[in-house]
């Protein structure tokens, strides 16, 4: 076991604590800091590792090696006496150690929030149809089976697209995104397969294209319906053979690449008014997944608000916990063009504007909100206009404290007592999604 003693205690001392304390060939035996008060001497006492405010004292023990991150000549002199006794990195091959070590401490924690944004457990829904997805997905992930995702637009294809990736072998390979729908037929083919120079008019360069730079990983070719029936004919060699030409070249390239294509269109329609070839319909669906729109699956949409208030109330430093009743329901009500991306910018645009702890129908934006009734009108047509007036007063009033019973009575001026017996005439009860 190597015996390491630290001089330095600021980010180079803090990225070698964090590394080499998992180490079990390495014993750290202190760390070094004229500061009692330096970020890696803290992290040290956490590890139990000892520390000092004098480097010499780490020297009454035997020492291995010495790794000086003071940046300090006068400490790197006095080390390098003492060369003879043990190993000394210092200066640059010292920083080139830490920094290199702190990139690694950086790409793991990256890594680690990807695989948590793109777990199947964010794949949210009760719904069975989104239940049975995630019943399937790691399945599919295992295998390098090419994927064909339908949707309407915002109903989470990239997400369900990256999962896949994440958990498959393939997750230490690139991830390609290409937005087939956002380039023209010119560029696409360029962009999909690369270029030689001079294959063109402005190709003044070598390009690799997506395919080679997917290489070994997955390529997520989104709204592939887009694309012209030329460039299908090339796509779908890649499909079948697994090799392409770039443009303005006739050698062949191989590439071992997982194709994940997704669509808004109805792809077999398109192929019927042959606007798709059919060949390359049915390759590229060899596991096909539909993703339902946000109206057909309403009962999830308490789960996605938990999930998103939860999300930014993190992001933006808030403490919301609660969903008003008269809120949820506006959001229950309203039907999503745009799906769950839609519903995400609606919370995010609530959350900016919310400043306590319940999200109220008064944050949402306007053209969500039904058209407010004509409450005294509605009244009149009932039974008993007065007992109908009073009834959606006490309801107004209880959304808006989060039915809170208590600041329900004092707001309306009445006894608890009172309040409870009215809600009982009226039968009056909690909405079951009030509360996140």
């Amino acid at each position: 076991m190597t015996k390491v003693a630290i001089v330095g205690g600021g980010r180079g001392g803090t990225a070698l604590i964090e590394i080499l304390h998992k180490d079990p060939l390495v014993k750290i035996v202190g760390i070094a800091d004229i500061n009692p008060d330096a970020p890696g001497l803290d992290m040290a006492r956490r590890f139990k590792i000892p520390t000092v405010t004098d480097y010499r004292q780490l020297f009454k023990s035997p020492v291995d090696l010495v790794i000086d991150v003071t940046g300090s000549k006068a400490v790197r002199d006095a080390l390098e006496e003492r060369r003879s006794e043990m190993e000394v990195i210092g200066g640059l091959s010292a920083k080139f150690m830490w920094q290199l070590i702190e990139e690694r401490i950086k790409s793991k924690v990256m890594t680690e929030e990807l695989r948590a944004r793109y777990s199947f457990e964010n794949v949210i829904g009760k719904n069975e149809k989104i239940q049975e997805l995630y019943r399937i997905l790691p399945e599919i992930a295992k295998t390098n089976a090419t994927v064909l995702i339908e949707g309407e637009s915002g109903t989470g294809k990239e997400l369900i697209a990256h999962s896949i990736h994440q958990f498959s072998l393939r997750e230490d390979k690139p991830f390609i995104r290409v937005n087939c729908a956002a380039l023209a037929e010119s560029l696409l083919e360029s962009e999909l397969f690369g270029h030689v120079k001079g294959a063109f008019t402005g190709a003044i360069t070598h390009k690799l294209g997506r395919f080679e730079l997917a290489d070994g990983g997955t390529i997520f070719l989104d709204e592939i319906g887009e694309i012209s029936l030329s460039t299908q004919v090339k796509l779908l060699r890649v499909v079948q053979e697994g090799e392409f030409e770039k443009v303005g070249d006739s050698r062949r390239i191989k590439v071992d690449v997982r194709i994940i294509a997704a669509t808004n269109k109805d792809l077999k329609k398109a192929v019927e008014m042959k606007e798709f070839r059919q060949d390359l319909y049915y390759r590229l669906r060899v596991v096909p997944i539909f993703l339902p729109p946000l109206r057909e699956r309403k009962d999830d949409i308490p789960l996605l608000v938990n999930h998103f208030i939860g999300r930014f109330s993190k992001e933006m430093g808030k403490k919301v916990t609660r969903v008003s009743p008269e809120a949820m329901k506006i959001l229950m009500a309203y039907d999503y063009p745009g799906n769950i991306r839609e519903l995400e910018n609606i919370i995010e645009h609530v959350m900016v504007f919310c400043t306590g702890d319940t999200l109220q129908a008064e944050h949402l934006q306007k053209d969500i909100q039904p058209a407010r009734p004509d409450v005294i009108g509605k009244a009149i047509e009932k039974e008993d206009p007065l007992q109908a007036m009073e009834q959606e007063l006490i309801l107004k009033v209880l959304n808006q404290t989060g039915w809170n019973y208590k600041k329900t009575a004092e707001k309306l001026k009445i006894s608890r007592t009172t309040l409870w017996r009215k809600m009982k005439e009226y039968r009056l009860e909690k909405d079951p999604h009030v509360s996140i």
